[in-house]
């Protein structure tokens, strides 16, 4: 066990047993959405984990330490600080640790840590990627080279909508990262299920996943994997009107000068006043039926592993 790693109890056995495990971010839950939609939201995820048959570790930094699996009232208090609480990528971890911080844990942290838990599935919304225009300002997330380094799966709605999807591939593409379209030929775009962007490959049951996921590790293939997920089809949104929210929300971050870490907290925030709420509703559901699925994965997962 890494010394600054502590494990929830429940997830430690769950693991020490074999049994699936599923790592949950905690940026969500203080960045993502306002309170108290973030620890109703939490809650509801790691219960749909345990009602699929796997455990859930929601993970983050409790007072500078790793932790995998929190308490409930660790979770509230992450929820309660909201935007205040730190915000950690791979960059962060050593910072917050040495001095004994707590912070909330972004895509790119929680693989860090959930790889040291020896947890290899792990259930978000959507994943990082490449800016809209990136190409002058080079802000591209930490998410996509944790993703070409850290052997986890990522279960996700595809990247966020925000982005600039086609860039985002090309850039998984470059690094040997495989993004599995779950029962989908095309990338799902976050509040969408489809977008313009094919992808070249399809599995259709979490077996399958499984499988892909143990041969890419039996290879030496240190990356992890994008398991590309569609929003369910009644929680998603009209195209066009995600278009119009997105170009408003995106033209008053550069009028406001957002940079760096508040771009995306600011962005989903626009967006979701500008649908009215309709977006914090079907990002809540794009969350819970990626949970479904990621701990469908994990227990496959477990029955592959001797």
């Amino acid at each position: 066990m890494n010394p600054l790693l502590d494990l929830h109890p429940e997830v430690a056995a769950a693991l020490a047993a074999g049994r699936p495990v599923v790592a949950l971010e905690s940026t969500i839950i203080s960045h993502g959405m306002p309170w108290p939609q973030n620890l109703e939201t939490a809650l509801a995820v790691e219960a749909e984990v345990r009602a699929h048959g796997a455990v859930p570790a929601t993970i983050a930094v409790i007072g500078g330490r790793a932790q995998a699996g929190l308490t409930q009232a660790q979770i509230e208090t992450l929820g309660r600080g909201g935007p205040a609480v730190a915000k950690l990528s791979r960059r962060d971890l050593a910072l917050a640790v040495a001095q004994g911080r707590t912070g909330a844990t972004t895509v790119a942290a929680t693989m860090i840590i959930a790889a040291l838990a020896g947890i290899r599935v792990f259930a978000t919304g959507g994943i990082g990627g490449v800016h809209r225009g990136a190409s002058a300002s080079f802000d591209i997330s930490a998410d996509l080279q944790e993703l070409a380094r850290t052997p986890v799966a990522v279960v996700c709605a595809g990247a966020k909508a925000i982005l600039d999807l086609g860039l985002t591939l090309e850039y998984l593409e470059t690094h040997g990262v495989p993004v599995l379209g779950y029962r989908c030929d095309r990338l799902p775009a976050f509040f969408t299920r489809d977008s313009d962007f094919a992808l070249d490959q399809r599995v259709d049951d979490a077996a399958a996943i499984a499988q892909v996921m143990q041969a890419q590790w039996a290879l030496g293939l240190g990356a992890g994997l994008v398991v590309a997920n569609p929003i369910p089809a009644e929680h998603a949104l009209p195209r066009e009107v995600m278009d119009r929210a997105i170009a408003q929300a995106l033209a008053e971050a550069q009028q406001q000068g957002v940079q760096g870490k508040a771009v995306t907290p600011f962005l989903l925030g626009r967006v979701n006043a500008l649908t009215g709420g309709d977006s914090l509703a079907s990002n809540i559901q794009l969350v819970l039926n990626n949970a479904r699925l990621a701990a469908a994965v994990a227990a496959a997962f477990a029955g592959l592993v001797p």
